[in-house]
């Protein structure tokens, strides 16, 4: 490559990191992406993709179980072969790593395999994989380390050979009769949801009194009554004390205590930044616990130094943030002003049914003093969602009092996790109720029920008798 064009060095091949490198490529810089394990990071290979196909594999069982004798489809002795369940997830994980190294690749992206640290600013050394160490510079350099797995100080944990993260669930190769779930967030929900459709008995340990804490509370009630419907018991306002070998002792909220037992223990309670290897200080880069603090330019108060995804300061910790962050990451570098947008930012729950968020959710308006209307829509009046036998689920849309100004949307039923989209553009364009009222939605989608909830706000919802 020529020396001329401005050198970028991206640290990290995940959802934030490649796409940074691809975007910085695009824009004429010569660009080396550094990477010590596998391209596709956390979310490819023992994360999002990962997940969901486990996911998916346990919708279509559950699907065949309770919906396939009522839409005339007979399967007799259905069963789970569990070791094909993770050769798929691996087969993807795979297919989508070399696809995204492929692309790289078509770019003119030099990948390089090893671990960065710096040793000053703008300088790296690097130590390769082959145990050779290289020195490196660059005219700019996007940190995207990701995280990992934050193990809590419980008693006993570390010398549990029963508990296990979220990469050791998605590694068994053979399906536990019963598990334990240490956290009721997304990782532990989704994880969860699958295991009990494969047939796992499944108790959700939560701390906190509601689990997915992001979403509201009437949201949540639809997910864990889901989750009940195929097994999962739940356990909120229940700290744990303590792990005894495969055994874990709770204190619930009245002071009783409660105490599990199980073949595996999830441990899923958190994330931290994965900076640890870096050496942040020796190049004078500011962060709080190895999170690296940055502006909405995604710049640390080094020169030429960002940070974007898992391992910046409090951001939402997702591969879309990440993947969204690298671009402004890049463009920044490149000499463009741009900026990142959180509230434009939905989390999406991929449990049965999918549930996904963005913007204010009743909790947030309340806690901010912010006066709203609420439209709802439940999933079960939408024909669509009937005949994917979406049951029990919700469209819930916040607006302000005056213009309807949409602030926020809340869905849980069928496709949810794609329907969300429309809710992060209303809000990105300001939109109102009145101009997604105003925007036809094709018949027969689970969409219209996102019109229908915005109707609601005006009192004037088709598909559901008059308010009294």
């Amino acid at each position: 490559m020529s020396d001329t064009k401005r050198r970028i060095v991206v640290i990290g091949g995940g959802p934030g990191g490649y796409v940074a490198a691809i975007r910085a490529a695009q824009m004429g810089s010569a660009v080396t992406l550094i990477e010590r394990e596998r391209i596709g990071g956390t979310c490819v290979n023992i994360g999002c993709i990962s997940t969901k196909c486990l996911l998916h594999s346990a919708e279509l069982l559950e699907a065949m179980r309770k919906e396939g004798p009522a839409v005339g489809i007979k399967a007799d002795n259905l069963s789970v072969d569990f070791g094909q369940v993770m050769n798929h997830k691996n087969d993807i994980a795979k297919k989508m790593g070399d696809s995204i190294r492929s692309l790289l690749a078509s770019y003119g992206i030099d990948i390089v395999e090893g671990a960065a640290a710096f040793t000053g600013p703008g300088k790296l050394v690097l130590k390769k994989v082959d145990g050779t160490t290289e020195r490196m510079k660059g005219d700019a350099f996007i940190i995207a380390t990701g995280s990992i797995n934050d193990v809590p100080p419980i008693p006993g944990l570390k010398e549990s050979p029963y508990c296990l993260d979220s990469t050791g669930a998605l590694a068994l190769t053979e399906l536990p009769s019963s598990m334990i779930v240490i956290g009721g967030g997304v990782i532990g929900m989704e994880i969860a949801c699958a295991y009990a459709a494969f047939g796992t008995q499944v108790d959700v340990v939560e701390a906190a009194e509601q689990v997915l804490p992001m979403l509201d509370s009437d949201i949540t009630d639809i997910a864990v009554k889901n989750m009940e419907k195929i097994g999962v018991r739940f356990h909120v306002a229940s700290p744990v004390q303590s792990i005894e070998g495969n055994r874990v002792c709770c204190k619930r909220a009245d002071g009783t205590e409660l105490t599990l037992q199980a073949d595996k223990i999830l441990v899923a309670t958190g994330r931290k930044a994965n900076t640890a290897d870096l050496d942040l200080d020796a190049c004078g880069i500011k962060h709080i616990r190895g999170q690296i603090i940055v502006t909405d330019s995604m710049e640390t108060n080094i020169f030429n130094v960002y940070a974007i995804g898992d391992c910046v300061f409090d951001k939402v910790r997702l591969a879309h943030t990440a993947s969204a962050m690298g671009e402004v990451a890049a463009e920044t570098a490149c000499g463009h002003r741009v900026y990142y947008n959180e509230t434009t930012n939905p989390t999406c729950v991929y449990v049965a049914p999918e549930a996904a968020v963005v913007g204010l959710t009743e909790k947030d308006a309340k806690a901010q003093g912010i006066e709203y209307l609420v439209g709802t829509f439940p999933i079960m009046g939408n024909g669509k969602a009937m005949i994917l036998n979406g049951g029990e689920g919700l469209v819930k849309i916040l607006t302000t009092p005056k213009y309807k100004k949409i602030l926020g949307m809340q869905i849980i039923g069928p496709r949810a996790t794609d329907l969300i989209s429309e809710g992060a553009l209303a809000i990105r364009l300001e939109a109102t109720v009145d101009e997604l009222i105003s925007t036809i939605h094709s018949h027969p989608t689970v969409t219209e029920a996102v019109r229908e909830a915005a109707l609601d706000v005006l009192n004037r919802t088709i598909h559901m008798p008059p308010k009294k």
